[in-house]
């Protein structure tokens, strides 16, 4: 019990320094690239179902809500090789017919993700989208929402010669802009491959998630900024 509050303890200081530090540098964004799924909405009830409908099909063992927290991040074509092997294509397509039987019906924005957007929008910071959903799927979903007009270029899966965390997807999110790489390009997301792409890529890296980075857990690709919400986020830049 002490262990896991001096822990606790740890990761809240962790969490105040990376905001701080952030806050020094006053590095406003003239534009703000999101990762899509349970950064700006909920997926992960969605994607549960389709990965154990496909497990179900080749009799391999479930995952928990938790695994798939922890494991999925990759597209398909970088991820599915070493679950599936050969069959990966195969398991693709149960994949995604189970994916597209639900995920419309299970579209669920993040709390405050709307009003960020709209925020953001008002403030004329440029808006885009870099996911690992396949491109199809992505722009299905910002249209059911109807949230076209806040994003200047949605970019998921297969749209580029290379998937996230590979810089060619922000170049492809930010061509129509004509805004350059640098560290007032922003990119928003709840992963470590989020960062990944966005020191890949020269941004800056920004963590938005309910809980602030274990010790170790990026020490690879670590984030400049911490918030634990899209309110948190909103707030913060609207003041800049």
């Amino acid at each position: 019990m002490v262990l896991k509050k001096q822990i606790h303890g740890i990761n809240y200081l962790k969490s105040i320094l990376l905001k701080k530090n952030y806050l020094e540098s006053r590095i406003k964004p003239n534009a703000i690239i999101f990762d899509w799924d349970n950064t700006l909405i909920d997926s992960w009830p969605t994607i549960l179902d389709a990965l154990n409908t496909t497990f179900k099909a080749f009799n391999l063992p479930l995952w928990t809500i938790d695994e798939v927290k922890i494991r999925v991040a990759k597209s398909m074509r970088d991820s599915f090789p070493d679950l599936f092997g050969n069959d990966w294509r195969e398991a693709g397509k149960i994949f995604y017919q189970r994916y597209a039987d639900i995920h419309v019906k299970k579209l669920s924005p993040l709390a405050g993700a709307e009003n960020l957007l709209k925020s953001l929008t008002k403030a004329k910071i440029n808006l885009s989208v870099v996911s690992n959903k396949n491109g199809e799927y992505l722009r299905s979903e910002v249209s059911h929402l109807d949230w076209n007009h806040y994003f200047d270029t949605l970019v998921g899966a297969l749209d580029a010669k290379k998937d996230k965390p590979d810089p060619q997807t922000v170049d492809m999110a930010l061509k129509s802009s004509g805004i350059k790489r640098g560290k007032s390009v922003w990119f928003v997301g709840d992963a470590s491959i989020d960062l990944e792409c966005a020191h890949n890529a020269g941004l800056t890296p920004i963590l938005v998630r309910e809980s602030p980075p274990e010790l170790g857990e990026m020490d690879d690709y670590p984030p400049t900024g911490y918030f634990e919400n899209c309110d948190a986020l909103c707030k913060f830049v609207i003041n800049l």
